[in-house]
């Protein structure tokens, strides 16, 4: 008798586990609050599958500009100085991961390129559009120093296993004739791509459902608690509250996986890390014309950009700690804007919709996936600011950890949780 799954969480990483675990054979439910799949962080990021952001943020000068950046509304990196025991915890082991800055990197690179493959394969069995656009993603900076740090991302990007090229001005100016101002170079990965993530999450989950996933829209959960052998998890839908029972669990609720594990006896110290993104409408052909169709990165001001379709065109960024709080501030959505007017005047950015989420980060930015202490709870999560670019690879892996769980229960019951990028 095939095991009986419960996934809790229906974003991209629980449905990309959904789909994983169903084409191995295992029965599946996946339960998501919200009406829809991917409606929260999932729902508006910055579009890119991009390998070339692999860099994780455990490095010296990320807390540097934290530090002066730390007063500043408008700033890339914002941190809210009020104290609490879970942002002093995660602070604290971000830092002890600053020496592994460099391994992290090269194994985050190295999943991100393994991931894409089963995206583009996931999409086309399925027959999944999302408006997604191969025309590689370009970084660009502003000063020497940036361009110099890039270099050295650059080579250990290289070990593993992504080309990306050095660019001059004038040739950021070929890749992408509508940006407009000076800049002092930049590197250009031709095998990155975008697209959006929610139609992306959406036509995925539709495809488990046809595949046999059993998908719970609407379903709050309450509670969750293990045994080894069973799942329970309590759920509110419509004012009404039921008791479900399953073989084992997986959990890929984003942030608000650290309480759920807290429950299943397991500590997850995944902060959430609020990111902001407009959404700009392209009402006109002057606009549309004035928007770019290469991916873009801007180093110094930390922001990303992606083409979605014709008419659409999205920018996104910036790190607030502000624990759960998701106001859309105007002091934070207004430098997007202006960034806009700055680097693309010919847009007409009054029709710009503004959105919030939060990223689930770990401290080492590196996402886990594996076992817990009880032999039935699996996780899938913590992804941070490449939720969308590692999510295929990592939920390959998690259906990997369930099947060996499946054919020998007893053997693995108790192992390590393995953490990977």
């Amino acid at each position: 008798m095939k095991k009986h799954l419960v996934v809790i969480g229906g974003g991209i990483t629980g449905v990309t586990s959904a789909y994983a675990l169903i084409q191995q054979g295992f029965e599946v439910t996946l339960i998501e609050k919200n009406r829809y799949p991917g409606m929260e962080t999932s729902y508006a990021n910055g579009g890119q599958l991009s390998a070339s952001n692999a860099e994780v943020w455990t490095h010296p000068s990320t807390l540097i500009k934290g530090l002066k950046w730390m007063f500043k509304n408008d700033a890339p990196l914002l941190m809210n100085p009020t104290p609490t025991w879970h942002k002093l915890s995660w602070m604290a082991e971000f830092v002890a991961a600053i020496p592994k800055y460099r391994d992290n990197t090269i194994s985050t690179a190295r999943l991100a390129i393994e991931s894409r493959e089963y995206h583009f394969a996931w999409a086309q069995a399925e027959g999944i559009e999302f408006d997604h656009k191969r025309k590689g993603i370009l970084h660009f900076y502003r000063d020497k120093k940036g361009f110099e740090h890039a270099d050295q991302v650059s080579k250990l990007l290289a070990q593993g296993g992504l080309p990306r090229r050095a660019v001059s001005l004038e040739e950021i100016r070929a890749i992408e004739p509508t940006l407009h101002g000076d800049y002092y170079g930049g590197y250009f990965t031709e095998s990155d791509s975008t697209g959006d993530i929610h139609k992306f999450t959406y036509g995925l989950a539709k495809a488990c459902e046809r595949l046999g996933v059993k998908i719970l829209n609407g379903h709050e959960v309450l509670s969750v608690a293990a045994n080894g052998q069973s799942a329970f998890v309590q759920v509110r839908h419509a004012s009404e509250t039921d008791s479900l029972t399953f073989d084992g669990i997986v959990i890929c609720a984003g942030v608000h996986g650290r309480r759920l594990a807290a429950q299943l006896g397991d500590r997850l110290n995944i902060y959430p890390v609020k990111g902001y993104s407009i959404t700009v409408n392209l009402p006109d052909s002057a606009s549309q014309a004035a928007a770019p169709e290469v991916s873009l990165l801007d180093d110094e001001t930390k922001l990303v950009t992606s083409r979605l379709g014709d008419d659409r065109f999205r920018v996104a960024g910036t790190a607030e700690y502000n624990g759960f709080n998701l106001d859309i501030r105007a002091d934070r959505i207004q430098p997007l804007i202006q960034w806009v007017n700055q680097c693309f005047p010919g847009i007409d950015t009054r029709k710009v919709v503004p959105w919030a989420g939060l990223r689930p980060m770990m401290p080492n930015m590196l996402p886990r996936v594996g076992q817990g202490k009880k032999a039935n709870v699996f996780y899938n999560t913590g992804h941070g600011h490449l939720g969308w670019t590692l999510s295929a690879i990592t939920a390959h892996q998690l259906a990997g950890h369930v099947m060996a769980w499946s054919q020998d229960p007893i053997s693995v019951a108790g192992s390590a949780v393995l953490q990977q990028a």
